[in-house]
């Protein structure tokens, strides 16, 4: 195995997996496309290393410059990790409503945390124009200057994801791939993936999944960015406005799919596979459960396994708060 010579050559390039249960299920083969593995522990590290990339090559980002951003939790990790080893130091404005393992994690890593409540993107403090604020007082204090990295309308995200990871999923499918599906954050790992591979064969059926409350399943179906009625636990997942990047995204079905559905996914796939997984991967299988009765038995489908559940174990892998909530608790937890 070839070294790597720092932690950016070990992003990127991970394996499909093949998900047993549900391929068997459908009768099609199902695909996971294994992004816990990179260093960060999820597919935002992908995401951070093309927007540092393209602000270094801008000029924007200088040696010993303030990387700032508001972000549920992963892009932020995997910021951190990379201003920690290219020489920068890195600023996280985070919803308080975000796991308790993600915050640790930020503490852990060294990164300068502000942690605000969360409210709607209309609100100005949400901490996505919170984030662009503190950019601007950085900016004017710091030595070195502050770039604000802006996931959501940041086209480097798309583009990191257009070179990379729907590059890989072309590749390590010889091109036999019939449908790829996943859910929205930024949606940067949608849009650069889905033309990515929409440009080797227009015919693939690109899927998006959405959680209860969240509006881009209305958008792509009926052209309007409508919150479906409900609520998600998934973190990170579930927007109400296009992002720029969310605009790039070419989508052939989409699906809303309540926390019921989506969680014994990710429960089945610990228990019976051996993968302990996020809730954003199990809203993806069951997006991908959903593709495949749509195309029906004997095709392939890619989807995305985001990160690790322990990331979440206060909340998805915790009974009494499951119970709490209404929701389907692993057997092997039960109260």
């Amino acid at each position: 195995m070839q070294n790597a010579p720092d932690v950016t050559q070990l992003i990127g390039n991970t394996p499909l997996v093949h998900l047993k249960q549900v391929s068997e299920r459908t009768g099609c083969t199902i695909l996971g496309k294994a992004e816990f593995l990179n260093p960060g522990g999820s597919i935002k590290d992908r995401t951070a290393l093309g927007i540092i990339s393209a602000a270094q090559a801008a000029g924007d980002l200088q040696p010993g410059g303030r990387i700032v951003e508001g972000t549920a939790g992963n892009t932020g990790i995997g910021l951190t990790l990379l201003a920690n080893a290219l020489g920068y130091t890195c600023s996280i404005v985070m919803p308080l409503t975000q796991s308790k393992e993600k915050i640790d994690t930020l503490e852990l890593l060294g990164a300068d945390l502000h942690l605000v409540p969360a409210t709607s993107y209309s609100d100005k403090n949400h901490y996505i124009h919170q984030a662009e604020r503190l950019t601007n007082k950085l900016a004017q204090r710091e030595e070195h200057g502050a770039i604000w990295a802006r996931q959501f309308d940041n086209l480097a995200n798309m583009d990191a994801h257009y070179r990379t990871t729907g590059a890989e999923i072309w590749d390590q499918t010889d091109g036999k791939i019939d449908g790829f599906v996943c859910s929205v954050g930024t949606g940067g790992s949608l849009a650069g993936i889905s033309v990515a591979l929409k440009e080797r064969n227009e015919s693939i059926t690109i899927g998006l999944v959405d959680p209860c409350g969240a509006s881009m399943e209305a958008y792509f179906n009926k052209g309007t960015p409508e919150a479906s009625e409900g609520t998600s636990i998934i973190e990170g997942i579930g927007v109400n406005h296009v992002t720029d990047n969310v605009a790039q995204a070419k989508v052939d079905q989409a699906y809303t799919i309540d926390d019921t559905e989506a969680l014994p996914y990710a429960f089945d796939l610990l228990r019976h596979e051996g993968l302990c997984l996020g809730g954003t991967s199990g809203i993806n299988i069951a997006g991908a459960v959903r593709l495949a009765e749509h195309l029906g038995p004997g095709h392939t489908i890619v989807t995305i396994l985001c990160d690790y559940g322990n990331r979440y174990q206060s909340k998805l892998f915790n009974p009494v708060f499951l119970e709490n909530k209404g929701l389907p608790i692993p057997e092997w937890l039960a109260i």
